[in-house]
C-alpha cells in the first residue's frame, strides 16, 4: 500500500506562486508514475503534469512553462512548483501515485489541497 499526503496550497493572487508537495509512504518502490490533477469548482478533475519513476515528465498545455512537477527521493516526496497563477488555476489539487503492472492496486490517491488564485 502507499499513503500520499499533499500540503502547500492556499490563497495567492494572480502572478503569484505555491509550491504543492506530496509524501509518499509505503510501497514507494512500486510507483510507476505520479500524476497531479486538480478539479475546479464545478469541472471534472483534469491531469495537470506527471512525472515517471525515470524522470519523463509530461504537462497539461494550460499549465506549460508555468507549473514544474519533480520529485526528491531522499524525502520520498514529490513537487508540484506553480509559477504566474491565474485565477483558472483555483481548483482541488491531488496527487496520485500510479502503480507498476505488478501492483494488486492500479493506483492510490492523496486526500487533496485547495489553491484559490484571486484576479
Amino acid at each position: 500500500q502507499v499513503q500520499l499526503v499533499e500540503s502547500g496550497g492556499g490563497s495567492v493572487q494572480a502572478g503569484g506562486s505555491l509550491r504543492l508537495s506530496c509524501v509518499a509512504s509505503g510501497s514507494i518502490s512500486s510507483i510507476n508514475l505520479m500524476v497531479w490533477h486538480r478539479q475546479p469548482p464545478g469541472k471534472q478533475r483534469e491531469m495537470v503534469a506527471s512525472i515517471m519513476s525515470g524522470g519523463t515528465t509530461n504537462y497539461a498545455d494550460s499549465v506549460k512553462g508555468r507549473f514544474t512537477i519533480s520529485k526528491d527521493g531522499t524525502k520520498n516526496t514529490w513537487y508540484l512548483q506553480m509559477n504566474d497563477l491565474k485565477p483558472e488555476d483555483t481548483a482541488v489539487y491531488y496527487c496520485h501515485a500510479v502503480m507498476k503492472p505488478t501492483s494488486t492496486i492500479a493506483g492510490y490517491w492523496g486526500q487533496g489541497t485547495q489553491v484559490t488564485v484571486s484576479s
